[in-house]
């Protein structure tokens, strides 16, 4: 990413204004290779379905399509970004509790995979393989167990249900449907729970395949990782936080003991593993001022921006204003109408009107999660290696408004 100077800074906000996300699409990408490379010296048949839902913006998406990668998916919005950007069909694999039909029937008869949920979802499938007797169509299903994290997710198939019984029975009945993928989500990101969906998923396959006569193509065994990471953010975590190496080790090692022929494809789901520490917010401080001995230093921008609840975010400030002084607890907060709008709690150090902060590690949960509250929302310029490039240009009113009636 390029040095951000004081200088580089004003040439920016004289073009895209006193807000904006900064994109480093290398890093992305470099994430991805490392990640991957980690896993595949354990188990080679290895790979990743990126998490659209993390951040979609397309130019990421891009990059995980190029290097191979899987789009896992979990809306009909999201399968047409990926369909948009040249996403082969066979390599999109789409979760979620609710799919809009016709697009399943859309994506299936294009050889893509539809990872079921629960039984409601059989009917519709019954239908679309009985009208197409021709096509193969790929299913996942969605499973379900304990894992030790004290979660009960709401996710998937109970693994000891009736339901998850009949969805193995539709499947080996119905001709022209082919389990290709298991899936599982948990939403804990510590290490320690890793070997026991990775041995659950992997035991649970060698059940499948009594069942049906194969193992599925693909075991993916969910996201939930951490990523990258500035020390100040690590330190505010009460648990150490893993390596993709740590992961590597707890999972894919489990695999490479069940499928010592590397017979089925091990997926996992990463989002903010791979984009957290790829996107920065910069915002402008527009007013400082002090309340009953308590400080605070008004921005434009949002906690909604970075969406970094319970932490300080990292963070640094370039020196843009005249008018310096120290401060020993200033609450960084949002240009919004509500109290809880803080950025950043009892900041120390110099600060002034015109100064620019910049806020790290929030590439997760942030762009995509910004709702349209009180203004839209702001640029993303991708600043990776040595040129500057508008990847999303600022929202206007237009945007927002011209689905409504006036």
């Amino acid at each position: 990413m390029l040095n951000l100077t004081s200088e580089m800074m004003s040439e920016l906000c004289d073009v895209y204004g006193n807000a904006f996300y900064l994109l480093d699409s290398k890093k992305f990408s470099n994430n991805f290779v490392e990640l991957s490379n980690e896993f595949k010296k354990i188990y080679p048949n290895f790979n990743i379905a990126y998490s659209y839902k993390t951040n979609y913006t397309p130019k990421l998406c891009k990059i995980v399509n190029d290097n191979g990668g899987y789009a896992e998916v979990v809306s009909e919005m999201e399968l047409e970004i990926a369909l948009r950007i040249g996403v082969k069909a066979t390599k999109i694999i789409w979760n979620g509790p609710i799919k809009n039909q016709d697009k399943i029937k859309q994506l299936l008869l294009m050889g893509g995979t539809v990872n079921i949920d629960s039984v409601f979802e059989i009917e519709t499938i019954k239908k679309i393989a009985h009208q197409n007797p021709n096509h193969r169509l790929n299913l996942g299903i969605r499973c379900n167990f304990d894992v030790g994290d004290g979660v009960i997710s709401r996710f998937g198939f109970d693994i000891d249900s009736i339901e998850f019984e009949q969805a193995l029975d539709f499947i080996k009945n119905i001709e022209n449907v082919h389990l290709i993928n298991l899936q599982c989500h948990f939403a804990k990101r510590n290490v320690e729970y890793w070997p026991a969906r990775a041995k659950g998923m992997a035991t649970l396959a060698l059940q499948v395949k009594e069942r049906l006569g194969y193992i599925p193509d693909r075991i993916d065994i969910g996201g939930g990782l951490f990523g990258h990471m500035d020390d100040a953010l690590k330190a505010q975590f009460s648990t150490t936080i893993p390596t993709y190496e740590d992961y590597a080790k707890a999972a894919a090692s489990v695999f490479a003991e069940h499928f010592p022929n590397l017979e089925t494809e091990l997926l996992i789901e990463p989002g903010s593993a791979l984009v957290g520490d790829c996107m920065k917010f910069v915002g402008r401080i527009e007013t400082i001022k002090t309340v009953r001995n308590k400080t605070f230093a008004t921005m434009l921008g949002s906690q909604k921006n970075i969406n970094m609840g319970g932490v300080n975010p990292p963070i640094f400030v370039i020196k843009s204003g005249t008018e310096r002084k120290y401060y020993k607890d200033v609450d960084i907060v949002g240009y919004t109408c509500i109290e809880g709008d803080v950025l950043y709690h009892n900041y120390e150090g110099d600060l002034s009107v015109g100064d620019y902060v910049v806020f790290s590690n929030c590439g997760s949960y942030s762009l995509v999660m910004k709702p349209p509250f009180i203004l839209p929302n702001f640029p993303v310029i991708d600043i990776s290696g040595n040129k500057v490039e508008l990847i999303k240009r600022q929202e206007y009113f237009d945007d927002i408004f011209h689905t409504f009636s006036f």
